[in-house]
């Protein structure tokens, strides 16, 4: 399923420097269906080159990190239940910023 997962707000430090990332991700809870929850694992995994703990915190992303899903806010929608669609644009934006 194509996804476009975007990190911003120094989240894109850990991708490489890359905020934009155009993917094909497999369903994986057997539904047919892609979740955040699925999403966030596969970013985890294969998205973030350094520091994952700066980006998720167990299976969700960590307090600071805002989520939106086609610009709607993910608590919207049911965060880590949030159903997911092809070509969804997916945005973490990193609300903390050292000094």
């Amino acid at each position: 399923m194509p996804i476009t997962p975007t990190t911003n707000g120094g989240l894109e430090l850990l991708c490489d420097s890359k905020k934009i990332h155009n993917v094909n991700i497999e369903q994986q809870n057997g539904e047919g269906k892609l979740i955040m929850k699925d999403l966030l694992s596969w970013v985890r995994t294969n998205l973030i080159k350094e520091r994952p703990e700066m980006f998720m915190k167990g299976d969700t992303v960590r307090p600071g990190v805002l989520v939106l899903v086609n610009d709607c806010d993910w608590e919207l929608s049911g965060q880590l239940d949030t159903s997911l669609e092809e070509k969804d644009v997916v945005v973490f934006i990193s609300t903390l910023h050292g000094g």
